[in-house]
């Protein structure tokens, strides 16, 4: 099943006339509708809820009742503040886990310290500065090699032969995994995103998403087995299979499973969609376009800038451990608190003109696309430089690359995802 076709599908059904955010009173606004992300239409309901009611309490929705913090600050307090406001007692999701009981997994990102830190630090190594300066020349020949086979003069999906692939390509190396055989990664990686829990939708049937993980979980228990067997090596499995604190992990299926689920999706998501999500925004703001034409040397500086206008994690959940106060509101024990990123990352008190894409941005890696506090994501630099290569090696084939036709996004209230993006090359 071609789950990214699937969501386009929805996608293309919803509306996208924006709603007017002054036309639904206040209590009843509700950010976590996922056709808001298909149409791209939730910014101006954040907008409101940081100037109005910054701290926002909803009683009702499909994910049940939640409180919306969609200031830069306010976010990165609840997030630097995992001893008020955990992530274990309710996941890091908006729908509560018991939304799919069948297919429940469980992660090092959902766990609090110390079983946090522990698994942790297990798989940190294979992201740290030593092994990304290995990774450099690898990721730069894939880019070359992907750029260099692109049709041009012809209209293709951008982000299936460029953000995908790229993608597919590294997680293949981080893990080891059979390189004839990286878009399976792709696809698990869909299916996990395409669960109700993080889209606010019926998504998959449940049954599709079981027998799916049960494939994955197979397949990466046989690479497991065949590591565990080796001495420790570099990839993440390797070091799962070898860490003292994660090396029994398989006898705990949906502990094992879901990590596997969190690496993939971590080394994915974020990366895929910040590739497309600022081709997309440099296409919308041509000066900002013409200006990398002229200073080629701002692409570092652009590359944070885009992944804070993308934004491609939507937002992250915690649950109160016990009654507290945030902005002047009431937080009681056990109520679920919704850090919206992609509100705070428009938070134009932090980033003037904050909907605009601005590539030379003082402050743009002050973004929290990645988290802050010891949630902080752990590829966070490893992203970073794949966008940097290859906006590096397009400047040096394509004076332009050309958005041409509709935008498709995926309707899902986690990941802000693009599955269709038109494009031309224009070479040099």
């Amino acid at each position: 099943m071609n789950t990214i076709a699937d969501r386009a599908a929805r996608s293309r059904a919803v509306s996208a006339e924006a709603p007017d955010p002054y036309s639904i009173p206040l209590a009843e606004i509700d950010v976590s509708k996922a056709e808001y992300y298909g149409t791209d239409t939730a910014l101006p309901l954040f907008a409101r809820l940081r100037r109005e009611d910054p701290v926002h309490y909803c009683p009702a929705s499909a994910n049940g009742p939640y409180w919306s913090v969609t200031r830069f600050h306010d976010v990165k307090f609840v997030d630097g503040h995992h001893e008020i406001y955990s992530s274990e007692i309710g996941g890091i999701t908006i729908a509560d886990r018991d939304v799919e009981p069948e297919v429940q997994l469980d992660n090092f990102i959902a766990m609090d310290p110390p079983r946090h830190d522990e698994q942790r630090k297990t798989v940190a190594p294979s992201v740290a500065p030593t092994n990304l300066a290995l990774f450099e020349p690898l990721i730069r020949e894939r880019a070359a090699d992907i750029l260099d086979n692109l049709p041009v003069g012809e209209t293709f999906n951008w982000v299936d032969l460029v953000s995908v692939e790229l993608t597919a390509r590294m997680l293949a190396t981080l893990f080891d995994f059979p390189y004839a055989d990286r878009r399976k990664l792709t696809h698990w990686s869909d299916i996990t995103t395409s669960s109700p829990q993080i889209m606010g939708e019926a998504g998959l049937p449940v049954e599709v998403r079981a027998r799916e993980f049960a494939e994955c979980a197979n397949t990466f228990a046989a690479l497991w087995h065949e590591r565990a067997n080796r001495p420790p090596g570099n990839d993440l499995i390797s070091m799962l299979a070898h860490g003292p604190s994660t090396r029994d992990m398989l006898s705990r299926p949906t502990e094992f499973l879901g990590n596997i689920m969190l690496l993939i999706v971590g080394g994915n998501d974020t990366t895929r969609n910040s590739i497309s999500g600022g081709l997309l925004a440099l296409n919308q703001f041509p000066d900002e376009y013409r200006k990398l034409e002229e200073q080629p040397g701002l692409i570092p500086n652009m590359v944070s800038e885009m992944i804070r206008w993308q934004t491609p994690v939507i937002h992250m959940r915690r649950t109160a451990f016990h009654d507290t106060e945030l902005g002047g509101k009431a937080i009681r024990k056990g109520d679920k608190v919704i850090m919206w990123y992609l509100s705070a990352n428009r938070d134009e008190e932090i980033f003037p003109a904050a909907d605009r894409l601005i590539i030379d941005r003082p402050n743009a890696r002050s973004h929290v696309s990645f988290g802050f506090g010891i949630h902080r994501c752990m590829g966070n630099r490893l992203a970073e430089l794949q966008l940097r290569v290859l906006w590096e090696e397009i400047q040096k084939r394509f004076r332009r690359v050309e958005v041409v036709g509709e935008v498709v996004r995926v309707p899902n209230n986690f990941i802000r995802g693009i599955a269709d993006l038109p494009v031309r090359v224009h070479p040099r």
